[in-house]
Formats: structure tokens, C-alpha cells, sequence
């Protein structure tokens, strides 16, 4: 029976198997670019660029006209498709012939991955607004969990074959449409759709929507600062080869340990945070853990005190749902769609941006052209911004919830009841998805 069990578990598993496929293709997908470029390291070096810039590129482009499309016609049929077409992706690339055909399977992937705002905005949905930060925790902790996996997998399963990681990736993603499309109900009632128009839908004309409250646009700048910020990563691992002379199996296990701090953090603390603390606090306080972390991983004299970074940096994590839930809270259910598009456009813009701004930091001052050596000054960059971020934090306001509630003789339940399904087949939540995991 479809029920809202189904209905969250669909959503935690689309973002963890969307996850768990390009961190699969992450491993292999440089030496399988080597391959068609006869082993050019600076040929493929090149190439890697492009498709970074490119898959961002179509994030920020088709994230906002997916994000509204949601809006009109729906969320199941748009995740569906995503799921569909990412599968089918991964086949083009698995069977490619040349580096163009894989290029192409990248311009394609980075359009149907953009189904992440849907996937928020169906939680948005099907979750009361004062529990949302909580459910967001638990996209986060998919998001830790996909990534965690992602590369182990691919790493061993594409070692010999990397286009066997590309099968598998598409396995994962044909399996979960399979499941959406036998189990999930739609989660936005006909009654609160909108209409599709091209304005809305623009990249550019979508983060109009974000201007729309002062709250709203300065809660839209703190994330894109903590966005640009996170693109630190880019460097994560050429810093640690150059300060510590760590190899692959070292900035695996690194990798690792910041997606299971990722996970364990979004999904068993950031509900219980924001109930503590509520939304605005968890957002700056979230932020100050990041910018302290950043600090550690610069001072870090060794890799011990860089590993001990992570967890500090890790708790950062509970800024961003508790900032998406105050943002949901400023707009109509109607606009849910395109305000999860804006973000992610957002996130792409700083996705394009970051990599370069990190990568050209870390370049200028370790170049021995330069007076000044300070190779930590990505991490001290990062660090400022996010503490730019954290004093703008400050001054948002808690949002009122009270009136989203129902009287106090009826209770509240964790998770509304998509379209179609009615409280009297509405299935408990299983103690993997615990009520404490979505927000109570």
C-alpha cells in the first residue's frame, strides 16, 4: 500500500543511490579519459576541467527548470525520469567510443542529476515546516552515505574495467526508478500547482524568487558563501600529498571518514540540534564548527591533527538544512519547486566558481615565484568566509512556526500524507527512519 513510508524512504534512497553512482564513475572516469587520450596526463587533466565546468554548468541551468516543471506537473513524474535518464546515461557512457561520446554522457548526466531540488521539494511537501530542517538532516546524511560508498565501490569494482563502475552506476539508478515507479505516491496536490513559465525557469530569473523577502536573499548569500567555501575540497587531497606526502590509500581513508562523519552528523544530531537550538542558532552556530575546522586543517602540522579536522569541519553540516528550512518558510507550497531550483543553482554557480578560486589559491602561493608561502591559504580563505557567513546569520530571525501547527488538541504528525493517501493507511515509520531521524 502507498504510504508515506514508502513516499520518505523513495526520496532518502533516490539521493543516496544518485549519490552512490557518481561516486562510483569519481574513481574511474579519469582513467578511463586517460585511455582515449593514449595516457596525456595534461590532455586529460584538461578534459577533467571541462567536465567539471560542463556538469556544473548544466546543474545551473536545469536545476531551476526542473524545480518549477516540478511545480507544475508534479514531483513523481520528474524524479522518475531523472532516475530513468540517469540510468540510461550511464549506459551511453559505459558504452562510449570516444572521449566526445563521454563527453556527452556527461552534458546528460548533469542535466538529469539536477532532480536534487525536486527530491527536497518533495520532503518540503510531505514534512510540516517546523520539522523540515530535520528531514533535510536526513537528505543530508544520504548525501554522507552515497559518498562514502560511491568511490570505495567504484574504486574496487572498476580497478580492472572502469567500465564496469559505469554498468553498476546504472543498475543502481534503473532499480530505483523500478521502486518509485511501483511504490511512490505523488506528494503535491493537483489544487497546489502552479503554472510553468519560462521566467520562473530561467537561471537567472529564478533567483528573483530569492530576492522576494529580505530574509530570503540574505539567507541566499550566506549559502552561496558556505557553497563557495565547501569547494575547498577541490584541494583536499593535493594539499595533503603536498604538506604530508600521503598517497591514495590515505586520502582514501580520508574520504571515507568525512562521509561517515557526514552521514552519522546530518542523520543523528541535526534534529535533535534544531529542536534544542532552533533553526536560526543551529545555522550560525553549523557555520562557526565549519569555519574552526577550516582553521584546524591549515594549522595542522601533520596528517593526525588534518585527519582531526574532519569532524570539526563535519559539523558545519547542520547548518544547511537548518537554513533550507527557514527558507521554506518564506515562500507559498506552491513555489516550494522553484525555491529548491534557485538553491541549487546557487550551488552550482559556486560549484563553477570554487574549484577555480581554491585550486588558483593554492597554486599562488606555493609558487616559489612568490615572496609569501603560506599553502594553508585555501583553508584560511574558506575559514573567512565562512565566518562572514556566520556574523550574517546572526541577524536572521527565528521563524514562527506556530501558525503552520495545528490546534493543541490535534496532534501533529511527522510527515504529512502525500496526495491520495489518507491518514488511515498511513504505515509508522520503521526504526530506520526513526521519528527522531525526520525532525520530532
Amino acid at each position: 500500500m502507498k504510504s508515506r513510508k514508502a513516499a520518505v524512504i523513495f526520496i532518502f534512497v533516490t539521493v543516496v543511490l544518485d549519490m552512490l553512482a557518481l561516486g562510483l564513475v569519481a574513481p574511474v572516469l579519469p582513467k578511463l579519459m586517460l585511455g582515449f587520450l593514449n595516457n596525456d596526463m595534461k590532455r586529460a587533466a584538461d578534459w577533467n576541467g571541462i567536465f567539471l565546468t560542463v556538469f556544473a554548468a548544466m546543474q545551473f541551468f536545469f536545476s531551476p527548470i526542473i524545480g518549477v516543471l516540478s511545480d507544475r506537473i508534479g514531483r513523481r513524474p520528474v524524479l522518475l525520469l531523472s532516475s530513468l535518464g540517469l540510468g540510461l546515461d550511464y549506459i551511453v557512457m559505459a558504452l562510449a567510443p570516444t572521449i566526445g561520446w563521454l563527453f556527452l554522457g556527461r552534458i546528460i548526466s548533469g542535466i538529469t542529476a539536477s532532480s536534487v531540488p525536486t527530491a527536497m521539494a518533495y520532503i518540503a511537501d510531505v514534512t510540516p515546516r517546523e520539522k523540515r530542517a530535520g528531514a533535510f538532516g536526513l537528505i543530508g546524511a544520504a548525501f554522507g552515505i552515497g559518498f562514502t560508498l560511491g568511490p570505495a565501490i567504484g574504486g574496487l569494482i572498476g580497478n580492472t574495467n572502469p567500465r564496469l563502475a559505469f554498468w553498476a552506476a546504472s543498475g543502481f539508478s534503473l532499480l530505483n526508478w523500478l521502486y518509485g515507479f511501483l511504490m511512490v505516491p505523488e506528494s503535491l496536490a493537483v489544487g497546489q500547482r502552479k503554472r510553468f513559465t519560462w521566467t520562473r525557469a530561467n537561471p537567472v530569473g529564478s533567483l528573483v524568487l530569492l530576492r522576494s523577502h529580505p530574509d530570503l536573499w540574505k539567507l541566499a548569500t550566506i549559502q552561496f558563501l558556505a557553497y563557495v567555501s565547501h569547494e575547498i575540497f577541490a584541494i583536499w587531497s593535493l594539499y595533503a600529498i603536498y604538506r604530508f606526502a600521503w598517497g591514495p590509500r590515505s586520502i582514501g581513508n580520508s574520504l571515507f571518514f568525512v562521509g561517515v562523519c557526514t552521514a552519522l552528523i546530518s542523520a543523528g544530531l541535526t534534529a535533535r540540534i534544531v529542536a534544542w537550538l532552533g533553526e536560526r542558532r543551529t545555522l550560525y552556530i553549523g557555520q562557526f564548527f565549519g569555519a574552526v575546522g577550516m582553521v584546524i586543517a591549515g594549522l595542522a602540522s601533520n596528517g593526525a591533527i588534518y585527519m582531526a579536522s574532519i569532524p570539526v569541519i563535519s559539523m558545519w553540516n547542520i547548518s544547511f538544512p537548518a537554513a533550507q528550512g527557514i527558507m521554506t518558510h518564506h515562500v507559498s507550497e506552491r513555489e516550494q519547486g522553484e525555491l529548491q531550483g534557485a538553491i541549487s543553482s546557487l550551488r552550482s554557480i559556486a560549484f563553477v566558481i570554487g574549484p577555480f578560486l581554491f585550486s588558483w589559491t593554492f597554486a599562488w602561493f606555493i609558487d616559489p615565484r612568490h615572496s609569501f608561502h603560506v599553502p594553508a591559504a585555501g583553508y584560511y580563505l574558506a575559514a573567512a568566509l565562512l565566518f562572514t557567513a556566520m556574523l550574517m546569520a546572526t541577524g536572521i530571525k527565528q521563524p514562527d512556526f506556530s501558525a503552520a501547527k495545528a490546534p493543541v488538541t490535534d496532534r501533529i504528525p511527522d510527515v504529512v500524507p502525500p496526495e491520495g493517501v489518507t491518514s488511515g493507511n498511513v504505515a509508522p515509520l520503521s526504526d530506520g527512519l526513526s521519528r527522531e531521524n525526520i525532525g520530532s
